[in-house]
């Protein structure tokens, strides 16, 4: 760890808060001082990462409940409410995206993690109000958004921390790990609303239609204590990094580079999928399978997803990122048509548990994928600055370096938010395709073509023997 600040010379300053001298590429600087500063960044950022995808993701829990304690929600208004975080959340993407070089990632992290509350708070005490209207929770599941947009800032952050080298690895575990809060949303809320714990502090509990209670009110509720606990230590435990500080224009020159763009198709039929289908799935359980209680499953998918997302990374250190991408997509679309096949369809009984065995291989393949998709942005933008800046004297490379990571920096958080969008869209194409044809066939198959689409793209521009960056 670092000593005490002087006046010149010193890893920090600002009370030790702000790293004025970071240089994550220089071995003896990382050996000597820079690991354990990361470390220490990347293991805050997880937990505050996790509050912001369990309170993301809450409504896909709580929508399956919601008649059962006398509101009187249609099917289509409850894909919604599942959906609307998913807007929210990818839009603010954007704004949060270019926030830590803006505002620094200690500061960014301490306010993205309180805004937090603000949803969890209104939900619980909504929920219990028997006159809250569709609006209202419409509202409230916007506001859900906050947690969607943490992301974005979060794996930024962490980028600057870690050499390129280690990227996809750190990467991998803020995302993998923070993933997991949709897992531990879908296992903890289940458990918090059938009892009474937390009565004592958050209200009584609702009468179910056919009997016994509930309190709905605690899926908001159990994550408030968490949230300001997190809030502290982001305060007291992160650093900002003052060589990452940049405006909103130094970073906007992403929207020219062609890769920026390439890189966020991809990462949409990942991250994306990752998302929508786990904001999706516990309602498509439901609708299909109505005789599985579908929060006894659900939770199983994001778990899986998300513990394999830092293998993903692994793999693609290991073996290449474009290889593993390319081959992942092979096996989405194998496993997409794996779950139309087990759907209860042309008045089949169809097969929850083939239906349920292909959705976690769609799942894992999400992970990996998010893995892999991550950790071939940072090598795909030093590739092209070295090349721009091939023959140049030190410091002209030195700053086609910084460049580099400045924008790959920007693209992680860009592309992260585009792909959030797949958190609106798979519950909406789920719902909408059940209204117009009866079943969520059409939609699969949708997401199939789209899957081919990224094989081709993946190995045109990266994977191919002659492709322009082979990474």
């Amino acid at each position: 760890m670092a000593s005490k600040p002087t006046n010149q010379g010193s890893l920090f300053t600002d009370m030790g808060k702000v790293l004025d001298d970071w240089r994550p590429e220089d071995s003896d600087f990382w050996q000597s001082k820079g690991y354990p500063v990361a470390q220490r960044n990347l293991w805050i950022s997880i937990p505050c990462l996790l509050l912001a995808f369990s309170v993301w993701m809450v409504w896909s829990a709580v929508a399956t409940r919601l008649n059962e304690v006398g509101f009187t929600l249609t099917n289509n208004e409850l894909f919604w409410l599942t959906a609307l975080p998913g807007l929210s959340g990818a839009t603010l993407r954007i704004f949060y995206s270019f926030m830590v070089p803006i505002l620094g990632g200690r500061r960014w992290t301490v306010i993205s993690t309180a805004s937090l509350a603000i949803p969890a708070i209104w939900m619980g005490l909504a929920v219990q109000d028997p006159g809250t209207t569709f609006w209202e929770f419409a509202i409230i599941a916007l506001l859900c958004g906050f947690g969607g947009g943490n992301f974005a800032s979060s794996m930024a952050n962490i980028s600057f921390f870690f050499p390129a080298k280690q990227q996809g690895t750190a990467l991998g575990l803020n995302a993998g790990l923070g993933n997991l809060g949709v897992s531990v949303m879908q296992l903890v809320v289940p458990f918090v609303i059938a009892t009474g714990a937390l009565s004592f502090m958050f209200g009584s509990a609702q009468s179910l239609e056919g009997g016994g209670q509930l309190w709905l009110q605690n899926a908001g509720f159990v994550w408030v204590p968490f949230i300001a606990l997190f809030t502290v230590l982001a305060w007291v435990g992160m650093n900002d990094i003052a060589s990452a500080r940049s405006s909103f224009s130094d970073q906007a020159v992403i929207f020219r580079r062609k890769h920026q763009w390439i890189m966020s198709w991809l990462y949409i039929a990942t991250f994306g999928s990752f998302i929508g289908y786990s904001a999706g799935f516990p309602m498509l359980i439901k609708t299909q399978f109505p005789e599985v209680n579908p929060l006894q499953y659900a939770f199983l998918g994001p778990l899986v997803g998300a513990l394999i997302r830092p293998v993903g990374g692994w793999f693609a250190d290991r073996w290449g990122g474009a290889r593993v991408t390319f081959w992942n997509f092979v096996v989405m679309i194998a496993a997409a048509l794996g779950v139309v096949y087990f759907l209860p369809v042309l008045g089949t009984e169809g097969n929850f548990w083939g239906f349920f065995l292909m959705f976690m291989v769609l799942f894992i393949t999400t992970g990996i994928g998010n893995g892999s998709t991550f950790r071939m942005i940072p090598v795909i933008f030093r590739t092209q600055h070295e090349r721009w800046s091939e023959g140049a004297d030190e410091e002209t490379r030195a700053a086609a370096l910084k460049s580099a990571r400045r924008e790959s920096a920007a693209t992680l958080g860009f592309s992260s938010a585009l792909a959030a969008y797949g958190a609106f869209f798979i519950p909406k194409a789920y719902g909408t395709s059940i209204a117009l044809t009866g079943g969520p066939t059409a939609a699969l198959y949708a997401f199939c073509a789209y899957y081919l689409t990224c094989v081709a793209v993946t190995w045109w521009f990266y994977h191919r023997r002659n492709a322009e960056i082979r990474c």
